[in-house]
């Protein structure tokens, strides 16, 4: 999205200020940001642009507030993209329960009174926003494919919605969106983040293709962590089948293999004569390739295989002659890693000119010579470049065609090539279950790459990093819990909301403490309006107890009891917590994990569709009996 592109730009008022897009909301930029994340929120959207205040069909009544800044990317050529800021009423909304906190398994929170919602749109969102005038930027929220979306509730949890990099049209790169959010988030000081990891790039998933070669998904670079798996994958199988796959032999692998597909050797051996080191399992493997790919530039044909001496400015003769004396010196070696000064003293001895030999050290780096790869590499401890020389000629013995130097000299890696091997190995290895899968040591192949692909939902914390305090203060983590409790659902009510951190002076009392619990925590949930704060729970302080008696007694998280007096109305229901439905499927689910879903006809349980083998083709029967209860009916016994 160019200058250009932003039609809504060049509607608004001259002089409007313009804030660096690398640099928005890091700390100090526009303005410090030192509170909870309502709070911050509050204070940076007074640097914003007003946007008309609106409504919109998805809340009843209330206006809807929303703020736009104008980012700049770069300025030559101008870039500029606009970030929204909506802040969303959740008691005017036709939907007050979040659905992303329930499949996250963040169900027992309480709801919040609002949420704010960040968004970048793309060009084709702006563009329908823009065709239809203020009544579609009031509807901005229910539109698709915005180049970033993400929201956050009032207590400080939030979600990342969406990301549409380079390959869904945006001028901004995945890394970039990430990092400007990873940047929202730290400076708005959120508390924990979830994202529904569903991004696919050339037909591979990528939480499966980056779990095998880096232990985590792609999110995983800024942070995000094991969340919720569904179908009930627990987060020690999820580990347990990424360290299966990446602990696979690439000996066996090729071994068995190799029979049914023949290019998966080449590929094998096309990168092993490429790394420094010895590649043994399916992880070395991967992780080389994907690093690999990441140092070749896009439009690039280098990286060849073998030493090309065409670009010296010494005749081939002397180059020849140079590199035979320094190959030699590494044989002496036997085959030792050698620092570069002693290989270069060594070969000093019969090449004089030093300009020479130091084209040659350079330019033999991880090439091949004859049937030896010399390797170069800088030593982690000394930082001092170290060769030694490997002998591929015995690298596959069962593949004497594929020896490293009858490579073709002509043959260069490329990311097109890179691509379309990451690919190979993906569909292959990592997704395909052909038969030869599906026997012995190689079931575990399928089943790993099944539990990853189940694992959609990932967390980062943010709440590390507290803002420093004066002497004469401390901070206390307080929460509170209804002390009436009645009706069904007696012990859902017995939950209680995250802590929230409070800044108070050490010599307040405990009752300034307990007006200052009850009005943040009403500031924060929605039906804890009317909460009011009788109790310390566990513990006999008295009001005129300072907080840091209190603390000193009862530790920095405190659980304070009280009465709302809308308890009654609400006996026996779920609207104050954001839980979905019950479910008790088979594979041990017991809450909304968002995967599809059916519910039964008599017990009205909900269970997963793929559990209950209905495939996804196929669409759900208009009448549908769990397990259990067609169970129950056929012990029935039969009318006269």
């Amino acid at each position: 999205m160019s200058s250009s592109d932003l039609a809504g730009c060049k509607k608004r008022k001259r002089g409007e200020r313009v804030f660096k897009f690398k640099s928005f909301c890091e700390q100090g930029y526009p303005v410090a940001l030192d509170g909870a994340l309502r709070h911050n929120v509050e204070t940076l959207v007074t640097f914003g642009h007003v946007e008309r205040s609106s409504s919109s069909s998805s809340f009843t009544g209330n206006q809807v507030q929303s703020w736009s800044f104008q980012l700049q990317v770069h300025g030559h050529p101008p870039f500029h993209i606009l970030l929204f800021v909506i802040e969303e009423p959740v008691e005017a909304s036709l939907s007050r329960h979040c659905k992303h906190c329930q499949y996250v398994g963040w169900g027992q929170h309480f709801i919040c009174k609002k949420k704010y919602h960040f968004l970048v749109p793309s060009k084709e969102t702006m563009a329908s926003c823009e065709e239809h005038g203020e009544e579609g930027k009031s509807n901005i929220l229910e539109l698709e494919g915005h180049t970033m979306h993400g929201v956050f509730h009032s207590n400080g949890f939030g979600h990342l919605l969406c990301v549409n990099g380079l390959e869904s049209g945006s001028n901004l790169s995945g890394h970039q969106i990430m990092d400007f959010w990873d940047r929202l988030c730290t400076g708005l000081r959120a508390r924990g983040v979830s994202v529904y990891d569903i991004s696919r790039k050339r037909g591979m998933d990528l939480r499966l293709l980056h779990g095998v070669a880096y232990g985590v998904p792609w999110f995983g670079r800024w942070g995000y962590k094991f969340g919720r798996g569904s179908y009930n994958v627990s987060q020690q199988m999820y580990h347990t089948a990424i360290e299966a796959l990446q602990s696979m032999p690439l000996t066996l692998l090729i071994t068995h293999l190799g029979s049914f597909n023949q290019e998966l050797p080449l590929i094998f051996s096309r990168y092993q004569s490429l790394s420094d080191h010895a590649l043994m399992t399916l992880v070395d493997l991967l992780r080389f390739m994907l690093d690999f790919k990441a140092q070749l530039p896009a439009d690039s044909l280098r990286h060849k295989l073998l030493l090309d001496i065409s670009a010296s400015r010494w005749s081939p003769k002397r180059v020849e002659m140079a590199i035979r004396v320094v190959v030699e010196a590494l044989k002496r070696a036997e085959f030792k890693w050698v620092s570069r000064q002693e290989v270069r003293d060594a070969a000093r001895v019969y090449i004089g000119d030093t300009g020479l030999l130091d084209f040659v050290l350079k330019s033999l780096g991880n090439r091949i010579v004859g049937n030896f790869l010399v390797r170069r590499c800088l030593n982690p401890l000394t930082k001092v470049l170290e060769y030694c020389l490997e002998d591929v000629s015995n690298m596959f013995p069962t593949q004497e065609n594929m020896v490293m130097n009858k490579v073709n000299a002509k043959y260069k890696a490329t990311r097109i090539q890179l691509n379309k091997d990451i690919f190979y190995m993906y569909k292959h290895i990592l997704k395909e279950q052909k038969a030869v899968m599906n026997a012995g040591f190689f079931t575990a192949i399928p089943m790993a790459s099944q539990i990853i692909r189940d694992t959609k939902y990932f967390v980062k914390d943010y709440s590390g990093d507290q803002p420093s305090l004066p002497g004469d203060s401390l901070m206390v983590y307080c929460t509170v819990m209804i002390k009436e409790q009645m009706g069904e659902y007696d012990e859902l009510y017995k939950r209680v909301p995250p802590y929230e951190s409070l800044a108070v002076k050490k010599t307040a009392t405990v009752e300034q403490l307990k007006l200052q619990v009850e009005k943040t925590f009403s500031d924060i949930y929605l039906d804890l309006r009317s909460f009011s704060v009788q109790s310390v729970a566990q513990s006999d302080a008295v009001d005129k107890n300072t907080v840091q008696e209190l603390a000193e007694k009862s530790g920095s998280e405190i659980v304070f009891e009280g009465s709302d007096e809308n308890e009654g109305k609400r006996s026996g229901e779920r609207k104050v917590y954001e839980s979905g439905f019950i479910v008790d499927c088979n594979c041990g689910t017991k809450d909304d994990d968002g995967e599809r879903m059916v519910s039964c006809d008599i017990c009205e349980v909900w269970q997963h569709t793929r559990c209950a083998r209905i495939p996804n083709s196929e669409q759900v029967p208009s009448i549908f009996l769990c397990s259990k209860c067609e169970h129950d009916i056929t012990l029935l016994p039969s009318l006269p």
